[in-house]
């Protein structure tokens, strides 16, 4: 949380070929780009006093750096094809022991057979998957009711 301000922080991390989103595969990821899907999450998080980062690197390297180097209370991630694929990444999700969704634009257990497993879903606080960019606004406002509840539990306890 950020002590200046009592903002709590969301990071956003958009995996490969995100950047593509409106012009790749429309019939599958849809036609919002990802310029509109970040737009649209950051009004909501501006109306809920939430700071959001957002964030697209097709490079795993890359997005493990965001992960363990940023600081955040909560960590929204559609890790894209590295979700199928990246031990680095869930590695980099166990070392920071913070609370993560997992989000995902299609229904990945309705798509090719190598699509279905997930190397984070069970180390994650919950995945959304299967509404388009509406995934994300759900992962948003998950997201932000976790991190309130907690925050109250934690007052509570003090």
């Amino acid at each position: 949380m950020d002590l200046k301000n009592n903002k709590m922080k969301i990071l956003l991390i958009h995996g490969p070929n995100l950047h593509l989103l409106g012009k790749r595969e429309p019939d599958i990821y849809g036609s919002a780009t990802l310029s509109t899907i970040n737009s649209e999450l950051k009004k909501i998080s501006i109306k809920n006093n939430i700071t959001l980062t957002s964030f697209q690197s097709n490079s795993e390297g890359d997005i493990v750096e965001k992960i363990t180097k940023t600081k955040y209370d909560l960590l929204i991630i559609n890790p894209a094809a590295y979700t199928h694929t990246s031990v680095a990444i869930r590695d980099a999700l166990l070392s920071i022991k913070k609370p993560s969704i997992e989000v995902h634009l299609s229904n990945i257990h309705k798509r090719e057979d190598f699509r279905k497993k997930s190397l984070i879903s069970d180390i994650v606080i919950g995945t959304i998957s299967g509404f388009g960019k509406l995934s994300y606004e759900l992962a948003l406002t998950a997201a932000i009711s976790y991190l309130k509840n907690n925050k109250s539990k934690r007052e509570t306890k003090s």
